[in-house]
């Protein structure tokens, strides 16, 4: 059948638009893909500016730790050289702002004449895997005895709840400050050299007996709140086992308020460390730490002030960097999160 000019003109609008619209209702179909809670989580995380510059300075902080021995063979000084010759007769550093030099980027300390920037990064380092690894295992103890104590409940519970209560309940402080020494004289005695490792080892110890148990109360109250749900009941009437359903069904439901949990607990230990440094309790004088630092800074606060300011702004920085970085997160893994 011959067809008009003008009719040919609408048939073809009407097919172009008919393939527009395909066109459209395609790229809809695209755009609408279902994303799982870590990845919503991620693209909360990529849009929270103070998530991203937190982020950065603590990868900038870990690679700094990391790469420790290699700034150390670079910068060409140790954390324990000393540079008596650029010290006055009163033993303060030559020059201003506490000896700060392109030799020495951050000056040295009065006394001993150690360099004060080699030292900060051999503490940052002993910082973090202090932190690190008392984290570690605080959410694996945490982890274990909540989902257990949640999942099978009874007498189990109880005994768990019990000792979470009791560890609540003792000292931390008097503690760590009765312990260490007793240790300390146990197995080295008054004459002995202390290794660095029998400190960084006995604070780590003291820090997962005393900091798992927000992480079991939370755990706990998680799995308390999953195991009534329906997709337990059907792994249950399917013939889950108990490592199928802890392994399987509740933690990959927990995960994220054990993240949010971790990430807070890493600044906890790292004031915690510096604060039992300060005090004399835990790192010998030959480990670089920013609370020995500053405790040896006191002495020179009129004198020096440049000797407690570079150990008390890097500490401040980790910490609050941490600190928000923590608060982004717990943010970016709310399903409720505006962001």
């Amino acid at each position: 059948m011959s067809m008009s000019p003008v009719d040919g003109a609408a048939l073809a609008e009407i097919e172009s638009g008919g393939a527009a619209g395909a066109a459209a209702g395609g790229s809809r179909e695209r755009r609408i893909v279902g994303r799982s809670p870590g990845q919503l989580a991620w693209l909360r995380l990529r849009r929270d500016r103070t998530a991203l510059v937190s982020g950065a300075m603590l990868v900038l902080f870990v690679l700094v730790a990391l790469a420790a021995p290699l700034i150390e063979l670079v910068y060409g000084i140790g954390p324990r050289d000393q540079f008596q010759s650029k010290l006055d007769g009163f033993g303060m550093p030559l020059g201003y702002a506490g000896g700060v030099s392109g030799d020495h980027f951050f000056g040295l300390e009065p006394g001993l004449g150690r360099d004060i920037f080699i030292r900060l990064v051999h503490g940052l380092r002993t910082s973090l895997f202090i932190a690190f690894a008392a984290a570690v295992l605080t959410a694996v103890i945490g982890v274990v005895l909540g989902t257990l104590a949640g999942y099978l409940g009874g007498w189990l519970d109880a005994v768990v709840n019990w000792i979470t209560d009791l560890t609540l309940a003792l000292p931390f402080l008097v503690i760590a400050l009765a312990l260490m020494p007793t240790l300390t004289l146990r197995f080295y005695g008054q004459r002995d050299a202390v290794p660095p490792a029998f400190g960084v080892g006995v604070l780590i110890a003291i820090f997962a007996v005393f900091g798992w148990t927000s992480t079991a109360r939370l755990v706990r109250g998680q799995v308390i709140a999953l195991r009534e749900r329906e997709f337990v009941e059907a792994a249950l009437a399917s013939g889950a086992g108990l490592g199928h359903m802890l392994f399987r069904q509740l933690l990959p439901n927990t995960w994220a308020p054990i993240l949010v949990s971790f990430s807070l607990a890493v600044p906890q230990f790292i004031t915690s460390e510096a604060a039992l440094s300060f005090i004399g309790v835990g790192l010998t004088e030959e480990t670089p730490s920013f609370g020995r630092m500053i405790y040896q800074s006191l002495d020179y606060l009129q004198t020096d002030p440049a000797f407690v300011f570079f150990p008390g702004v890097m500490i401040f920085a980790l910490v609050f960097a941490f600190n928000l970085f923590g608060d982004a997160l717990r943010d970016a893994l709310d399903p409720k999160s505006s962001r």
